[in-house]
């Protein structure tokens, strides 16, 4: 809970595909849900510039996803280095992504490096196999629908693993089993790969 926590800041890192835009963007709706102001910056998006840092100090919730991607740039640095202290002047919380540990990060900005470690580190890992699993099957199970073993450990077998790959594959395959009005089978997932 982003606001029991201690300190506002908190640092996240860990390879694609393990969940930490997912992650940002869950604790935007999460505290944006009770009306309050949040923004998420995709920083690896293109054409963003540093300017657009001003004034986020006066949102509740500021989420930096793939920080990994400004670092070095002295003005995205410093852009960064000042929103924090804003961001600290009025108690705001910051979450910040990276696919790149705190501690390998090429900051040139000492102070900014401070900045970033001053509130917890967590590292996401990737899930293994079973995770991946009970992770779609949990999803299955949201909309009503029973995914066996078997149909899951033959879409873990002849699809892209990453997870995100794997939950538009169940979305599109959901779509077609309706429009179809047939099962999730391993027969039609055969014949609609």
């Amino acid at each position: 809970n982003l606001q029991q926590q201690e300190t506002p800041y908190t640092f996240i890192f860990g390879e694609s595909g393990t969940g930490k835009s997912h992650l940002l963007q869950a604790a935007c709706h999460e505290v944006g849900k009770d009306g309050l102001p949040v923004v998420y910056l995709p920083l690896a998006e293109k054409g963003l510039m540093p300017a657009m840092l001003d004034g986020l100090e006066n949102m509740s919730l500021i989420a930096i996803d793939d920080v990994q991607s400004v670092i070095g740039d002295e003005a995205w640095e410093h852009a960064l280095f000042n929103l924090y202290n804003r961001a600290r002047e009025k108690g705001v919380n910051v979450l910040v992504s990276s696919s790149i540990p705190l501690t390998s990060l090429l900051i040139k900005l000492a102070d900014l490096k401070s900045r970033l470690s001053w509130g917890p580190i967590y590292q996401l890992t990737a899930l293994d196999d079973k995770e991946k699993q009970h992770a779609l099957q949990q999803r299955a199970k949201n909309r009503g629908l029973d995914l066996g073993d078997d149909v899951v450990n033959y879409l873990l077998k002849h699809s892209t693993r990453d997870m995100n790959s794997l939950f538009i594959l169940f979305e599109k395959l959901d779509k077609a089993s309706m429009v179809e009005k047939r099962k999730l089978t391993i027969p039609f997932i055969k014949s609609y790969l």
